[in-house]
């Protein structure tokens, strides 16, 4: 049989097959994992240099999954208060509309929203530890989104874009600054473990960008938190020789495969990817192996307590992953579907309490943690959602989704602490003035790592694309 597509000739026999199969299939192998030394990556002598100096080296970007409920955490609105049980009527006769949901009547936050700090943050009773730190942050109080549905919002917020296909932001980072660890990848993902987010990896997609820098997953919660990482226990016969004898094989049939197809940038990325998998092998354990860490610390986590032992132990994981030079860290808060996350339709009381009390004592101590070792002064953190919920009820004490306005903020390197910017109606229902569009919030975030947002761009099908498309402003406000 004549095949002159083959590269390896135009007999197509049973060794030409195997080699094929085996190089189509990418492999594992790495040079660096064979040589005698391993030498740390300069992103400046890779040719990853920002364009301006960075007030941040690194981002931990913490997302609640579902549209987490502005005014009932951080939006105090003393309307919702004095109106609670009224039909919502904003005036100007108009016309009022829920994206699921007929319109119900005012509804107020299931519990009291106080003033904290010097800079008199209201923050809901349901994140005491959270408040504690509002001197720390910088609020982003009129955000908005362009869709009030799950797919889309999580896409624009994740990748900038309504639509799949693009890259993430952590993506864009990996791509512009590469990593700062040789053995570690530059993107790590920390799902929930009660499942991936809605998009599911669509959110954390390399799109047209090399596939290596894509984000990776680590399951946290699983004995083996990354996939396919060691052989397994019945595998005997994978020896350390066999092992390496098996490395150098397929990275040679990779290299042939590759100089066959013109050095095809995909290929050269999945190439990457695989020496990449390899070399964790070395590293990654150690990373996951939280056992080492003091009990105080461990504490500081929640990890003692059984409703903040899964998302603290991913916050204190996302920083170990920073502190040995994982460049940006994404851990999920929420699973896809419709309970179990920030998603609260039926009952404000009874769904966003548990959310809160997950992730107020972690997410406290991730910012005293690194506050304590240095590591805040140049690492970026983010907490984000894709969208708001509606200040009317939906059925008797759910929300509805809303894009009009939702919150983020933002701590650490570079950024103006105990300041807010934006302003939502005296409902918390649209922003008001000073908005911040998803695309500035990825402009200002890419400003902070030294990165002009109008000069990352990548030609695609004809277009110069980039995470901000063909908008954003530096919210100059919230920088230090």
């Amino acid at each position: 049989m004549n095949s002159p597509g083959l590269p390896f000739g135009r007999a197509f026999n049973r060794r030409d097959f195997v080699r094929h199969l085996g190089a189509g299939f990418g492999g594992v192998a790495l040079r660096q994992l064979l040589a005698a030394e391993t030498v740390r990556i300069d992103p400046v002598a890779a040719g990853h240099r920002p364009h301006h100096q960075p007030r941040a080296k690194r981002v931990i970007q913490l997302f609640m999954n579902g549209g987490a409920s502005q005014m009932d955490l951080f939006d105090h609105k003393p309307e919702l208060f004095r109106r609670a049980g009224q039909s919502f009527d904003p005036g100007a006769g108009v016309r009022i509309e829920a994206p699921t949901s007929e319109p119900g009547k005012v509804l107020k936050p299931p519990v009291p929203l106080r003033q904290h700090g010097q800079s008199g943050r209201w923050v809901s009773d349901l994140l005491p530890n959270i408040a504690q730190c509002v001197d720390e942050m910088a609020f982003l109080m009129a955000m908005q989104s362009k869709t009030n549905v799950h797919g889309p919002g999580s896409y624009l917020m994740n990748t900038g874009s309504l639509l799949p296909g693009f890259p993430a932001f952590g993506a864009w980072v990996s791509y512009a600054l590469g990593s700062e660890s040789d053995n570690l990848p530059a993107f790590v993902v920390l799902p929930d473990t009660k499942g991936l987010p809605y998009n599911q990896r669509g959110n954390f997609s390399a799109g047209f960008l090399p596939v290596s820098h894509q984000g990776t997953l680590i399951q946290a919660g699983q004995a083996s938190p990354m996939a396919d990482l060691n052989p397994p226990s019945s595998a005997r016969f994978v020896t350390p020789d066999a092992n390496q004898e098996g490395l150098a094989l397929v990275q040679k049939w990779n290299r042939q495969h590759l100089e066959s197809h013109d050095r095809d940038a995909r290929l050269e990325g999945r190439i990457q990817a695989y020496e990449l998998a390899a070399r964790m092998q070395l590293s990654a354990p150690e990373v996951f192996a939280l056992d080492g860490e003091t009990e105080p610390t461990r504490r500081l986590y929640g990890l003692d307590r059984k409703e903040t032992q899964d998302f603290g132990r991913r916050c204190l994981m996302a920083r170990r992953l920073v502190e040995r030079g994982v460049r940006f860290v994404q851990v999920w808060s929420g699973a896809g579907g419709p309970t179990g996350n920030w998603d609260n339709h039926a009952n404000m009381a009874k769904e966003l309490p548990p959310m809160c009390a997950a992730t107020d004592l972690p997410i406290a101590g991730l910012l005293r943690d690194l506050k304590a070792r240095g590591l805040l002064d140049d690492t970026l953190i983010l907490w984000n959602t894709e969208f708001g919920r509606m200040p009317f009820a939906q059925s008797s004490e759910g929300r509805d989704h809303n894009g009009g306005t939702f919150v983020g903020w933002m701590a650490g390197a570079g950024v103006r602490p105990g300041v807010a910017y934006g302003q939502s109606d005296e409902w918390s229902w649209k922003a008001a003035h000073d908005i911040t569009t998803t695309y500035d919030f990825h402009a200002t975030a890419l400003q902070l790592l030294g990165l002009d947002h109008e000069r990352l761009n990548v030609l695609h099908l004809g277009a110069n694309r980039r995470l901000t498309d063909v908008h954003g402003e530096v919210i100059r406000a919230v920088l230090a």
